[in-house]
């Protein structure tokens, strides 16, 4: 599938939903979301270094099995899971501040795993593991109901045009897996600067009979998650950022 191309604002246009032997553009309706697009990108010196260096150690192989967790990190530890890092800047940002949590990354662009790391290994960071690879099949296949403290989806592509938004990511399928991953009390957070998915992502996750919203409708952003530089300029410009946090019941009502 050739891919749209991803917006100049985006900080992570890799968290959308389109793969490699998809549907062609104009079919509107894809049969299966996937947590990516396929985009042309150049991987630079450092980050293949990085690749080849660290890439052994922190990037872990796609099984059709479940992950031992704690065999993967090493340790006993909260999982947090994060889909669709990007170059990796905000997931080092937050490894670093939470070093007593274990942060499982998915991300398919070669160069943004390069990036993370290139940063893994600036910061000295142990925390961090890399799936590269589809995280609607990790989700699938290698996750156990009831394992993850958290999960981070920030900026997705949101897939502007209405016979396109099918792709997007946050649909209720995907959001009930989510959610059965997650522990009770363990909380699903989603970032986005498309003020209409930030409105169909509300609508998902509040008619999710698993999850409760943490705030009366949007949430503050949290003090882990950082302003990208992309954030930052469309704020000057008057654009808006909304950070949704829900969090798993501990029973069903």
């Amino acid at each position: 599938m050739t891919s749209s191309p991803p917006r100049p604002e985006d900080p992570n246009p890799s968290a959308a939903t389109a793969a490699p032997g998809g549907p062609p553009p104009h079919v509107a309706h894809p049969q299966r979301v996937r947590s990516f697009v396929t985009r042309a990108g150049r991987t630079t010196t450092g980050q293949a270094k990085a690749l080849a260096e660290l890439g052994p150690r922190f990037v872990l192989p796609f099984q059709q099995t479940k992950l031992d967790l704690a065999a993967a990190f090493g340790r006993e530890a909260p999982v947090v899971l994060e889909i669709g890092f990007g170059m990796g800047d905000a997931t080092a940002h937050i490894a670093s501040l939470r070093p007593d949590e274990n942060f499982l990354c998915c991300e398919v662009h070669e160069p943004g795993v390069g990036a993370l790391l290139k940063r893994i290994g600036e910061m000295g960071l142990t925390n961090i593991r890399i799936l590269q690879h589809d995280a609607v099949e990790v989700v699938d296949h290698m996750l156990e109901a009831s394992t993850l403290a958290s999960i981070h989806i920030f900026f997705p592509d949101p897939w502007h045009k209405k016979r396109h938004h099918k792709r997007r990511l946050i649909q209720p399928p995907l959001v009930a897996k989510l959610a059965q991953r997650l522990i009770p009390g363990g909380y699903l957070h989603c970032a986005t600067d498309w003020q209409p998915y930030a409105e169909q992502m509300l609508e998902v996750l509040t008619a999710e009979p698993l999850l409760e919203n943490t705030a009366a409708g949007y949430a503050e952003r949290p003090a882990y998650r950082p302003e990208t530089k992309f954030e930052r300029r469309g704020l000057k410009l008057g654009h808006g950022v909304w950070d949704l946090v829900f969090r798993r019941r501990a029973a069903v009502p």
